[in-house]
């Protein structure tokens, strides 16, 4: 395939589908791995409120999902995913396996941010009478800010890897193009251009996340 108008827009639409997938499933990757991971947290033998069953628990799901790969997730997932949006397939298909591999993974990326803040900032919370709740949202989370937009930064990289791998059973974005042209088809050339747009997609993220953090982190 020549490079013309034709690849461009190839080349255009398929990154409008990733950004599609990564950001939505980002978000609610965020919906469901957040509580799960303050919830990890707050239950730790360290934490707020230590219960060794409800962190045994959570723990295990968590490290089962996170076991699991992505490729063979996104296929056991087919029957779910269909119920849920009504196809398998594309971009839509795709966001649900995304949202569900990307969950755990930012459950303990919460989990670690939260237990970097300085337990002395939690004392001195609980010795005005702050409540664990309120500990936990303008301490714990507000401490952690930093740390939780790394871990965002971190999540968007992962997210996308998996977006690309999800092409190879036609979950569309710039992956199903590598697959469906750079190596059926033989077209060397548009796997390359698909490479090089996901490294530069990935370094933007990745530069992006960096000056936000550096920006919000109150200890630099």
């Amino acid at each position: 395939m020549e490079f013309n108008s034709v690849l461009i827009n190839l080349l255009l639409e398929g990154l409008r589908d990733t950004l599609i997938m990564v950001f939505i499933s980002t978000f609610f990757g965020y919906v469901l791995g957040l509580p799960v991971g303050v919830l990890l947290a707050v239950t730790d033998k360290t934490g707020l409120r230590p219960h060794p069953v409800v962190y045994k628990i959570t723990d295990f799901v968590v490290n089962i999902l996170r076991s699991v790969p992505f490729l063979i997730l996104l296929i056991l997932l087919i029957p779910f995913t269909r119920f849920v949006v009504g196809q398998s397939y594309d971009t839509i298909g795709t966001i649900v396996p995304l949202t569900i591999a990307a969950a755990p993974f930012i459950a303990r990326i919460v989990e670690s941010s939260l237990k970097e803040v300085d337990p002395g900032v939690i004392e001195a919370a609980r010795s005005m009478g702050a409540s664990n709740w309120t500990i936990i949202v303008k301490v714990l989370l507000g401490e952690a800010r930093s740390g939780l937009l790394v871990g965002i930064t971190i999540s968007l990289g992962t997210i996308l890897g998996y977006s690309a791998m999800a092409g190879a059973v036609g979950g569309g974005g710039l992956g199903d193009i590598a697959i469906r042209y750079g190596y059926y088809r033989y077209e060397t050339k548009i796997m390359l251009i698909t490479v090089a747009v996901l490294i530069v997609l990935m370094q933007i993220l990745q530069g992006t996340g960096n000056i936000l953090s550096k920006k919000i982190d109150k200890r630099k």
